[in-house]
């Protein structure tokens, strides 16, 4: 009996000590942001975000198909990259409404493919992938999900923030705009499945921006519609 209580304690205190990830903001509205840090601490969510990530880019422009394990597979791939910026947006336990990921330029090949001269890529942080839930929009959770990553890139080691968005001129582009972003004038073409089993390219623009250094202060916009960061 003795041994029984004593292995349940040293379960209790296993399961205290696992790493938790870093709760950066609580909105009033009940969403958390979480900052993710290894694939340990996105176990819980990784079902949620495949979920998530199906949802928001099988609508307009992207109209991708994602099946969960390769959406799960993108979390894992993005986790293993030294020093990205992973950022959840939790709502109860594990329900993910939004997310907000970025790594240094180098660590995407097609990236750097296309920048190549154009930008100190050794310098340069890749806003890889940003989405809310379409009860989410309008609620400014894009957008803090934007400013926070880029308040967590290191300006000692990082002076540029480079994203690549649909070629298609809506609300997020006039957004970016208002960021501080600005039209590079690259495009490049990103093959994807469609929703309908068709394989297609579709055109993406490529937006970049100069970090201000400690203490200058940033530009700011408000978010209208849907996220998007692909």
């Amino acid at each position: 009996m003795s041994n029984g209580g004593e292995r349940g304690n040293a379960h209790e205190d296993d399961t205290f000590r696992l790493p938790q990830p870093q709760v950066l903001v609580e909105r009033p509205d009940g969403v958390r942001i979480l900052r993710v840090r290894n694939n340990h601490e996105a176990m819980p969510y990784r079902a949620a975000f495949a979920g998530a990530y199906q949802d928001i880019f099988s609508e307009p422009p992207y109209n991708e198909r994602f099946f969960p394990s390769e959406a799960q597979g993108i979390l894992r791939q993005f986790l293993d990259v030294p020093d990205n910026i992973t950022l959840l947006a939790v709502r109860g336990n594990t329900q993910v409404v939004g997310f907000g990921i970025a790594v240094p330029a180098l660590a995407k090949a097609d990236v750097t493919r296309a920048l190549h001269g154009l930008l100190p890529l050794q310098a340069s942080y890749y806003l890889a992938e940003l989405g809310v839930l379409r009860a989410w929009r309008r609620s400014g959770l894009g957008h803090e999900l934007i400013q926070l990553r880029l308040a967590l890139v290191d300006r000692a080691r990082y002076s540029n923030v480079v994203l690549r968005t649909s070629a298609v001129r809506n609300s997020s582009y006039d957004m970016y705009l208002s960021l501080g972003f600005e039209d590079m004038g690259v495009y490049m073409e990103v093959p994807a499945r469609r929703v309908d089993g068709a394989v297609s390219t579709d055109r993406r623009l490529f937006l970049c921006k100069v970090l201000p250094r400690p203490g200058e202060e940033e530009r700011s916009g408000s978010l209208n519609r849907r996220e998007g960061e692909r």
